[in-house]
């Protein structure tokens, strides 16, 4: 493979310095040298006659890879943008670049010359190594004056003085995750062998492995972005990431950092700032992350920048939410109703979104209908979607003619409701002596259960359990999942059962509100259950007690406050029976 050159930022430099240039990358040099004294004074003296900073790609073997006109972070390179998910697996190349006295930042001390002189790198430079994973960069100072040079007996260079900046397996007590050499000429910097720094650095850092038990499970490691806009608190925030940590834990990632940006709204390209950008890019590399969740919905434009400026997967909220949906769907009902909601969520993400539509690596945003959904074009796509929707269409059918059985037999329906993870699968078992699936994780059940149920005056009552709510719920879930949601139209009384114990608990009260009233049936006849009373204290519930309709202190799985449960419900059915008396007199 040729080496490449790249004038593309500093176009119209003159032929013969492009050929200089191109000359230039014919040499190489040994595999145990940093870099050596013929390349180092070349590149000084051309960046010195262009005005230019140069940025040269090297191989462990010593080959030029490429050539760049302009700063390391200005270096285009497959081989740099691939990611690597060991945080010692560095990616195998360096990158030598060009820097002029006044760009380097140098503070000298002229009074103390057996002082290390202090070198100050561009941050944006720090993070290219820190983002590429880059074997060493390295820094020679052009100063035509060759002050510097002469301090060290070196006379007639225009490479001044080289620092090599390596990265750290951790944080030093700066902060920092790389390390900066002491300055040293070029002949100094030929004492350095390059082969035994590299065997060192690799060995510290697979002898500092803090997260080696989530590598053998191969779990994807992910990195919570969030935003502070307008109208919102930090602590909202910091709540909202909080669940998509539960979240992102239930599709089976395990939650390695978060990054929260204040600003008054998201950047049009990347979502956060140009500089919040290359924040997440070092926390995603000290984190050994391979997946970043935002907890805001992407556009298609959004996602593939970040995609490509980062490296590696990026979820929004709501792909993350349709892909445990993906994972939890059981019954042929639930798993076309969840195909649909991702197809209804792809569509119009497809222009120009073919990038981050061709993932085959499988894991979180992969599930689903299958690899094929990735590769399918618009028409093919709006076709599958209209199969889908009456396959729905059915599925409702069907559902109505359950229902008009139900209700000719009399037998009323009782729809347990609520945010998820809030106990309604216990309290359908603990009433009906069901055997529905019960896990502590966001949307363990969802698959909706109807199982009979005798209050305590012999009447038989139905109890459905129905899909659990969550705050920002994607508006095509609740689309696709139309047919499932009639079960709660159709029930006689609403009972939302809430977690006592969350610490939100009001809030998450008020987002199952906003979903009933979306579907238009925030008016039924309403019981609160106050679950998880074990775990609250007695002034909290009657705070919450007296901040809802028709509230049950209720423990689903202590099977405490059951019977009050039911004498209430029987009550209400009493009222509506009498209220239903009354328009037919």
């Amino acid at each position: 493979m040729h080496a490449k050159l790249n004038t593309a930022k500093y176009p119209g430099i003159k032929q013969s310095k492009v050929k200089a240039l191109k000359s230039l990358l014919q040499n190489r040099f040994s595999s145990d040298e940093i870099l050596d004294l013929e390349t180092a004074d070349a590149m000084a003296k051309l960046s010195f006659e262009l005005n230019y900073p140069l940025s040269l790609v090297v191989n462990r073997q010593g080959k030029f890879i490429s050539l760049t006109v302009g700063e390391p972070s200005d270096v285009e390179l497959p081989e740099l943008k691939k990611f690597r998910t060991g945080i010692s697996n560095l990616c195998g190349h360096r990158i030598i670049y060009t820097c002029n006295y006044k760009d380097s930042q140098v503070k000298i001390n002229p009074s103390d010359k057996n002082s290390n002189d202090e070198v100050k790198i561009k941050r944006e430079n720090l993070l290219c190594l820190v983002k590429n994973r880059l074997d060493l960069l390295v820094q020679i100072e052009v100063n035509p004056n060759n002050t510097f040079s002469k301090r060290f007996g070196q006379h007639g260079l225009y490479a001044d003085r080289v620092n090599y900046v390596h990265l750290l397996p951790n944080r030093d007590l700066l902060g920092n995750l790389w390390k900066v050499s002491p300055s040293y000429t070029v002949r100094q910097c030929l004492k350095q062998n390059f082969e035994d720094l590299i065997l060192a650095l690799e060995e510290e850092f697979q002898n500092y492995q803090p997260n080696s038990i989530d590598q053998v499970n191969n779990n994807e490691r992910a990195v919570l972005v969030g935003l502070i806009t307008e109208g919102l608190n930090e602590w909202e925030v910091e709540d909202d990431l909080d669940e998509l940590s539960q979240l992102a834990k239930t599709a089976g990632a395990s939650v390695a950092n978060r990054l929260v940006q204040s600003r008054g709204k998201p950047d049009p390209k990347y979502f956060l700032g140009s500089g919040k950008i290359q924040e997440l890019s070092v926390l995603v590399q000290e984190n050994q992350a391979n997946l970043v969740i935002f907890d805001h919905e992407l556009n298609a434009n959004q996602q593939i920048n970040i995609e490509e400026f980062l490296g590696i997967k990026v979820l929004d909220r709501t792909e993350l939410i349709l892909d445990i949906f993906a994972q939890r769907a059981q019954t042929k009902e639930g798993k076309l109703q969840v195909e649909l909601a991702q197809l209804e969520y792809l569509l119009p993400r497809l222009t120009g979104s073919r990038q981050s539509l061709s993932r085959l690596g499988g894991g979180i945003g992969t599930r689903g209908p299958g690899e094929t959904k990735l590769e399918v074009d618009r028409r093919v796509l709006r076709k599958r979607i209209d199969i889908l929707r009456k396959e729905a269409n059915q599925i409702a059918k069907n559902r109505q003619v359950q229902r008009n059985k139900r209700i000719s037999s009399n037998t009323p329906l009782i729809a347990l409701t609520g945010y998820t993870n809030s106990g309604k699968s216990t309290l359908l078992n603990a009433l009906t002596k069901a055997s529905a699936f019960v896990e502590n994780k966001l949307f363990a059940t969802l698959d909706p259960l109807t199982r009979r149920a005798i209050l305590p005056n012999g009447d038989k009552i139905l109890i459905a359990d129905t899909v659990g709510f969550i705050k920002k719920l994607p508006t095509s879930l609740v689309t696709a999942f139309k047919a499932t949601l009639e079960e709660i139209a159709q029930a006689h009384i609403l009972v939302v059962v809430v977690d006592a114990s969350h610490p939100n608990a009001l809030e998450q009260i008020g987002s199952v509100y906003d979903v009933l009233s979306d579907i238009g049936i925030i008016d039924k006849p309403m019981i609160t259950v106050l679950n998880k009373a074990d775990l609250v204290r007695d002034e909290d519930l009657h705070f919450l007690s007296i901040q809802t309709p028709n509230p049950v202190i209720v423990s689903a799985k202590n099977r405490t406050g059951l019977a009050e449960f039911l004498y209430l419900t029987q009550e209400i059915l009493k009222l509506i029976e009498k209220q239903e008396d009354k328009s037919l007199a």
